[in-house]
C-alpha cells in the first residue's frame, strides 16, 4: 500500500510575508493530520524571497504546536551546510518536545547559490564527498554513547531519530542502499534519474539496525482543483515561479494566470510544458489516475506530495482531492492483494 505524505515549502506569495507563510504552513499541518497524511516535511532553502522555511527546525516546532499526531520533519535538511552536532541537537530537541513524531531528511545539496553557501558556512572548504562521513557522525550522535566519547549532543543523544537519505541522483541511491537507510527521490524537481536510481537502491540495499527492508519515498508535483481548467490556472503560479528561477529572477510566489504561454514569448514554453510534463495537474478524476499511475511505475512506499498554491484555501482543497484520491488508490491495492491471494 502506498501511504501520502506532504512536503511542504512554506511559500510567500507575492503581497504576503514569512508570518503569513508559516501560519498557513501551520494550517496546512492540520489539515493533512486531518485528513490521514503520514507525514508532513518542510524544506531547507536559504536567500530565496518565495520560501519561509529556511530555519527548518525552527519551523518544525511551530507546526508541531499546531498539529498531534502526524509525523514531521526535514525534507531535507542539507547536512554540508551544518555541523552534524548541531543538527542532532536541533533534532534531537524537537524529538524530545514532540517523542514518536520526528524524522529527519537529510541531503547533501546546498540549498542554495555560492555565495549564499559561504556567507552560512563562513568557509567552503568542506567537500561534499565528505558527506557519508558526515551522516555517520549525525548518526552516532543520535544514538547511545560510544565508549570514552567525549562530545555528546544534548538533546539528542539516545533519541534514535530516523534518518532518511534525500537525492536527486543515483549518488543518494547507493549512499541509502549502502546505510540500509530508507531513501527519498527528489522527482518532484528532478526526475530524470528516478527510475536507475529506485534501482540501484532496491539491488543495493543491505539490511542494518535501522531498516530490514527497502524503503522509498518519491515526490510528485500535484496540483488538483474541481475541474482540470481550473487545476492548470491555479498550477501557473508554479510555473511562473519556476521560469522566474531560471532565469534568475527567483521571488515571491506569483498570482495564477489565464493561458500562461501567452505571456511568454515561444523560446520559455518548453520550460513550462516540463514543469506540466513532471506533474500531475487536474480534477478529481485527473489526478486519481495520474496519482495511481506514479504510484505503479515507482512501486514506492509513500508519495510525498508538493505543491505550490496562490491562495492558502486553494492548497488544502487540493489535499483533500489527492487524500480522496490515495485513499481510492489503497482500496484498489488492497483489492488486488486480496484476489492474488485467492488465486493462490
Amino acid at each position: 500500500m502506498t501511504r501520502l505524505s506532504v512536503l511542504d515549502l512554506s511559500p510567500i506569495a507575492v503581497g504576503s510575508d514569512a508570518g503569513q507563510a508559516l501560519r498557513a504552513s501551520r494550517d496546512l499541518a492540520g489539515h493533512a493530520e486531518r485528513l490521514g497524511y503520514l507525514r508532513f516535511w518542510m524544506a531547507e532553502h536559504h536567500n530565496m524571497s518565495g520560501v519561509a522555511s529556511a530555519a527548518v527546525a525552527v519551523a518544525l516546532t511551530f507546526v508541531a504546536e499546531g498539529t498531534s499526531t502526524i509525523r514531521l520533519g526535514a525534507g531535507g535538511i542539507m547536512l554540508p551546510n551544518h555541523a552534524p552536532l548541531v543538527i542532532a541537537e536541533q533534532f534531537g530537541t524537537l524529538a524530545s518536545l514532540y517523542p514518536g513524531r520526528i524524522d529527519l531528511g537529510i541531503g547533501r545539496a546546498p540549498g542554495s547559490d555560492q555565495v549564499t553557501a559561504g556567507a552560512l558556512r563562513r568557509t567552503l572548504s568542506g567537500n561534499i564527498d565528505d558527506f557519508p562521513q558526515d551522516v555517520l557522525e549525525l548518526m552516532a550522535y543520535l544514538g547511545d554513547p560510544a565508549p570514552g566519547q567525549q562530545v555528546h549532543a544534548v538533546p539528542g543523544e539516545g533519541t534514535r531519530v530516523p534518518v532518511y537519505i534525500l537525492g536527486s541522483s543515483t549518488y543518494g541511491a547507493q549512499l541509502a542502499a549502502a546505510l540500509g537507510l530508507p531513501y527519498a527521490f527528489a522527482s518532484h524537481f528532478a526526475p530524470t534519474d528516478l527510475d536507475v536510481a529506485l534501482r540501484l537502491y532496491r539491488n543495493g540495499f543491505r539490511p542494518s539496525a535501522h531498516l530490514q527492508e527497502p524503503y522509498v519515498i518519491v515526490g510528485l508535483n500535484v496540483t488538483a482543483a474541481p475541474t482540470d481548467d481550473e487545476a492548470l490556472r491555479l498550477f501557473s503560479s508554479s510555473q511562473q515561479s519556476f521560469v522566474n528561477l531560471r532565469t534568475g529572477r527567483a521571488g515571491s510566489l506569483p498570482a495564477p494566470i489565464d493561458n500562461i504561454n501567452a505571456h511568454y514569448p515561444p523560446q520559455f514554453h518548453s520550460m513550462l510544458d516540463e514543469m506540466v510534463e513532471r506533474s500531475v495537474v487536474g480534477s478529481p478524476n485527473t489526478v486519481a489516475v495520474g496519482l495511481a499511475a506514479f504510484a505503479e511505475r515507482t512501486q514506492a512506499d509513500e508519495i510525498i506530495v508538493a505543491n505550490q498554491f496562490f491562495e492558502p484555501a486553494h492548497r488544502v482543497r487540493s489535499l483533500e482531492i489527492v487524500a480522496d484520491a490515495g485513499r481510492a488508490l489503497s482500496a484498489s491495492s488492497e483489492n488486488t492483494v486480496e484476489m492474488a491471494n485467492a488465486r493462490h
